[in-house]
């Protein structure tokens, strides 16, 4: 009995937090990853991390930042309203080498804990 009593508390808070309200961020990108591949340095090193503001309400992007100089990220400045696209624009140096960098980005989503979204580029800079 213990037991069933324990399985029915574990899908009641399950159903609560996929029924959270609130705004949503989901993005295009599998594993919130580009991967850029093998570029020469001539590339001009712009990619845009594609969402979807999947839940209710509107969606802010407070912050996108990257902890290297040598990354430019542009976020949007106005609200994403609910079931609208965005895009958040990385534009990184170019240098040769491997590419493994991350972009912190901070919104008011509900499904990430704290609204906070690693976004992940890799890639080769020949």
């Amino acid at each position: 009995m213990k037991n069933v009593a324990t399985f029915i508390v574990i899908v009641l808070f399950s159903a609560i937090g996929y029924s959270q309200n609130g705004p949503k961020i989901e993005f295009a990108a599998p594993d919130n990853t580009i991967d850029y591949g093998k570029i020469s340095k001539s590339d001009n090193g712009v990619r845009s991390f594609e969402f979807t503001n999947t839940g209710d309400a509107p969606l802010l992007v407070t912050s996108a930042e990257s902890t290297v100089s040598s990354i430019v990220v542009t976020k949007p400045a106005a609200a994403i309203m609910p079931g609208k696209k965005g895009k958040i624009d990385v534009k990184y140096n170019m240098a040769a080498g491997p590419i493994r960098k991350t972009i912190t980005v901070e919104t008011n989503a509900v499904n990430y804990p704290d609204g906070r979204v690693a976004l992940k580029i890799k890639g080769e800079v020949l």
